[in-house]
């Protein structure tokens, strides 16, 4: 995985080319002042200063060029301005004229993402570089991009390569470069406590056995935080097989186990004051002659009885037992990312993911870090007159709801049942993938809500740190 750091330095006043911001608005005063080389060599390419666009300005001598690109507002840019920049420029050293890059960074470096796993003789590409002088940004915005990178990997591998243990390697690997601890629960300890995700799982070869796996890290006097993820490594839709096109993609499904892990290696690396506990159900929902069927009835870690009506709704049973046990450490906040319903990409497609919480200022805490990050989310409503469409004839409830209609819904009211009395809960159905590529945003597997949490849990924690430095 490319590390990131070497594609921000701190500016020094070292040679660099420079990069002119300009918007429709300051377009033709900017224009006014450039030299006449300059604005026949813009006038020869028909430039108009439309979103992303760049030209090539003409120096002096012949390694004297300079770049302009349209924004949309020269004066707050966003994270995603430069991405374009950062992925077609040649390579070497670039500096904003006469500002700072700010959140653009971010999307300097998200440009320069490969994922050249399975293209080992990919032509590498030289770095592009940006300067800045706020250099106390630079760590920041680098882990950050570290932690989109591990997402878009994690969900970019194939499930033969990134079944449950190898999900469960990499959370090991996180864990011991930040000093956790890591429990693994499988086999018999899975059916027995875990009855849901075993369930799920057990159709699946040996080699890819379902488990759960927990990460713990920080004081034990720090408020405690619980990040749980659905970690379905591959879902054929079980018995209740999906057709081929809804299969293709489904290799995806861990999105949820990769937006925690990477959620829970931002926190410890960074010390923020909390007391963590990162759970991931990890399973592959396949088939054989062990799969569990519809019309199975199973009894969750909780107590509480379940109903299969829909094999191919598996993802909030891996998440209730999850939810379940996570709330009996008592966290004072949970948040949980899973690629779970169809229904949220019809509403609101697939860059939106829809926020559910049981708290006004918890999200509105998350759609402000969205707004922040410009990692936007949109708020559903825990709606209970619902409720009775998760009602069965014969268990405490059912998994898949009894109505075509409000399934994203239904599903978060399914998850809010595993909650504990009085934790405060936030529930993120992230799409984890991008049909089309945009500047910065490849196609393929994408962080949705990642940095959004991230600046939640930031605002919500570091202020303690700052007001107890001990």
């Amino acid at each position: 995985m490319t590390d990131y750091s070497d594609l921000i330095q701190p500016d020094k006043g070292q040679d660099a080319r420079m990069i002119h911001l300009v918007d429709k608005a300051s377009y033709d005063s900017w224009l006014k002042g450039r030299s006449a080389r300059e604005r026949a060599a813009l006038a020869a390419a028909a430039y108009k200063p439309e979103a992303f666009a760049h030209a090539i300005l003409p120096g002096d001598g012949p390694e004297d060029w300079s770049v302009v690109t349209a924004v949309a507002d020269s004066d707050n840019l966003s994270a995603w301005c430069l991405a374009k920049l950062g992925q077609l420029l040649p390579e070497g050293r670039y500096r904003l004229d006469g500002r700072q890059p700010g959140k653009a960074l971010f999307g300097w470096m998200s440009g320069q993402y490969r994922f050249d796993r399975y293209r080992p003789k990919a032509e590498a590409r030289g770095t592009r570089v940006l300067l800045t002088g706020d250099v106390g940004a630079i760590a920041p915005m680098v882990a950050e991009m570290r932690a989109t990178a591990l997402v878009r990997d994690m969900v970019n591998t194939p499930a033969a390569d990134m079944g449950p243990a190898a999900i469960e390697k990499e959370a090991e690997r996180i864990a011991k470069a930040h000093g956790a601890t890591v429990a693994v629960t499988k086999g018999e300890a899975l059916e027995q406590g875990f009855p849901m995700i075993h369930a799920v799982g057990r159709a699946a070869a040996k080699h890819h056995a379902p488990r759960l796996i927990e990460i713990e890290w920080g004081k034990p006097d720090h408020p405690r935080v619980a990040l749980v993820g659905k970690g379905i490594s591959f879902d054929s839709g079980g018995l209740d097989i999906k057709p081929s096109a809804g299969m293709r993609l489904m290799k995806k499904d861990m999105g949820g186990a990769a937006h925690v892990l990477a959620l829970a290696e931002l926190v410890m690396a960074s010390g923020l004051p909390v007391r963590l506990h990162c759970l991931v159900a990890a399973a592959e929902n396949a088939i054989s002659a062990d799969a569990f069927r519809p019309g199975d009835v199973l009894t969750s870690r909780l107590g509480l009885t379940v109903e299969v009506g829909n094999t191919d709704a598996e993802g909030r049973l891996v998440l209730g037992d999850a939810l379940a046990k996570a709330s009996e450490g008592k966290p004072e906040l949970i948040v949980d990312f899973a690629t779970l319903t169809g229904a949220a990409r019809v509403a609101l497609g697939p860059d939106l993911p829809p926020l559910f919480a049981n708290d006004d200022a918890l999200a509105e805490a998350m759609l402000a870090g969205g707004i922040d990050r410009d990692d936007p989310l949109w708020r559903m409503p825990l709606w209970d007159g619902y409720a009775e469409l998760l009602e069965t004839d014969i268990a405490d409830l059912g998994n898949a709801g009894s109505s075509p209609f409000a399934g994203t819904i239904t599903a978060a009211l399914f998850l809010k049942r595993f909650v504990g009395e009085g934790i405060v809960w936030a529930h993120l159905d992230t799409f984890a993938w991008r049909p089309s590529a945009k500047p910065g945003r490849p196609k393929g597997g994408a962080a949705l809500g990642l940095r959004a949490a991230w600046a939640m849990l930031q605002a919500r924690y570091d202020r303690r740190r700052k007001s107890d430095p001990a």
